[in-house]
């Protein structure tokens, strides 16, 4: 079985730097960010059969990992559009 990589860094790799950002200066994200690590590092343990779980209980993992995702990827999408040069903040007055 081929496995494939779940962790942020790989999945998003153009939102490394404002994931970086987001777990240094927020705590939420951050204490989210690991959590959703360690459900992931459970599910590729649980793949290669380092350890056992029932099918339902697997797919359980699976499907917290993918909350906290969705949870996190609106963070650090905006984090990213907050910290570009090209893309005025909100509320900002467009420059001549």
């Amino acid at each position: 079985m081929s496995l494939q990589a779940h962790d942020l860094h790989t999945e998003f790799p153009e939102y490394r730097e404002a994931i970086h950002a987001l777990k240094v200066s927020d705590n939420h994200f951050s204490r989210l960010f690991d959590r959703y690590h360690e459900i992931n590092r459970h599910v590729v343990r649980i793949e290669v059969e380092a350890e056992v779980a029932t099918d339902p209980e697997l797919e359980d993992l699976k499907k917290e990992r993918l909350k906290l995702k969705d949870e996190r990827w609106p963070s650090a999408t905006q984090a990213s559009i907050n910290r570009s040069p090209n893309v005025p903040a909100a509320g900002a007055a467009p420059s001549a």
